[in-house]
């Protein structure tokens, strides 16, 4: 499909306060250890976290849903945020997992929420974009478009962006939700913009890389990467991470919009599902062969794989020398980032689609079973 572009009459004074706003996104950890505010921890999408001690975990407390969770948990100001397969968001007290408030949002939440600026966004599947007051559960507005919003938004200057299966990149105003521009691909934008620069780096189902003007969405450049693209791309310096449907992984430098290389696993021809995680020296992601797959950051070598027992289709996060993420199978598992060994597992009894949440001292994951669970310090570990 032929690329076209549509602004929503911005005016001269907001694109430029905008585009003052705009800083590089961070290749590290998060702003605060205490925060875990999007489903990949930063608007760089890295999924690195900071490091969380100690090393091993049990179980604090346990939420119960009505509906399984198929989107990732995060956390702010001391509360869980997640989002069920009912359409229902639901805010949980971290310190021992009772539930805050609830929010209908009309349609199951398949993609993930993220917090900003005291509100907690997120999309459902019949294309209702719905921003929710963190503290109260009170709606500030809901935004409709055309299909179902699997993407989890990311955020800039005044603009929360995400993807819809309407084959759009939306950004829209984070206060009003009045639309100020959006992209059309040639397919659905089931990933998160990334944010790079002045940009949001998007790539979808259509095999296309687009770098997007974050001022007025204009389409800087476009890369043919071959394959559609389900992940979110992990966007560290000026190189961007990601797996796609054709069993490879591949790394793009934005600034001079070529493929710097793919890797490929020699034997096992299976789709990448899993958003990467980068430090800058290496790219760590899941797939459907059922391993955990670690590469080095500037060449795309090889450096380790671990076997799991089920698809590996939720993202994973970096956090010190652990990586850690959920199987289908239902485990949560930490691996040792430097080698792949496993350092730790429990098995939940669902399986596991999101992304974990790692932030002050807290482990949670969220299951299709209908289970959030939040892990802490074993009990000889802290003193008590």
């Amino acid at each position: 499909m032929q690329q076209r572009f549509e602004s929503r009459c911005i005016g001269l004074a907001t694109i430029v306060a905008w585009a003052s706003t705009i800083v590089a996104a961070p290749s590290g950890a998060g702003d605060s250890a205490a925060s875990w505010e999007s489903f990949r921890g930063g608007p760089g999408l890295t999924g690195v976290a900071a490091p969380v001690q100690p090393r091993t975990f049990e179980p604090l407390w346990l939420y119960e849903s009505d509906a399984g969770f198929e989107s990732s948990p995060i956390i702010a100001g001391g509360r869980v945020f997640v989002g069920s397969m009912a359409g229902k968001l639901a805010a949980v007290d971290l310190s021992n997992g009772r539930e805050l408030w609830s929010y209908a949002a009309g349609a199951p939440l398949k993609g993930s929420p993220a917090h900003h600026g005291g509100v907690v966004f997120v999309g459902d599947e019949s294309g209702g974009f719905h921003a929710v007051d963190a503290v109260t559960g009170k709606p500030r507005f809901v935004v409709r478009v055309a299909d179902e919003i699997s993407s989890s938004p990311n955020f800039a200057g005044p603009a929360a962006l995400f993807g819809s299966n309407d084959t759009f990149i939306h950004a829209v105003d984070l206060k009003t939700g009045k639309a100020l521009w959006r992209v059309e691909t040639g397919g659905y934008v089931y990933g998160t913009p990334a944010i790079w620069r002045e940009n949001a780096i998007s790539v979808g189902c259509d095999g296309n890389l687009r770098v997007v003007r974050l001022a007025d969405g204009v389409v800087v450049r476009s890369v043919p990467v071959g394959g559609y693209v389900g992940a979110s791309p992990a966007v560290s310096g000026d190189r961007a991470y990601f797996g796609s449907y054709d069993n490879e992984v591949l790394a793009v430098d934005l600034a001079q919009g070529k493929i710097v290389w793919r890797w490929e696993h020699p034997e096992r021809k299976f789709p990448f599902l899993s958003s990467a995680a980068t430090d800058g020296r290496i790219v760590v992601l899941g797939g459907r062969d059922r391993m955990v797959h670690a590469l080095d950051a500037q060449e795309g070598k090889l450096l380790w794989s671990w076997q799991a027992a089920a698809k590996v289709d939720g993202s994973v996060v970096l956090a010190g020398d652990l990586v850690w993420f959920g199987v289908t199978d239902g485990k949560v598992v930490a691996l040792d980032l430097a080698s792949g060994r496993k350092i730790w597992a429990f098995d939940t009894g669902a399986p596991i689609l999101g992304a974990p949440a790692l932030a002050a001292g807290r482990l949670v994951v969220a299951g299709q079973g209908g289970q959030v669970i939040c892990f802490g310090a074993k009990s000889n570990e802290t003193g008590r």
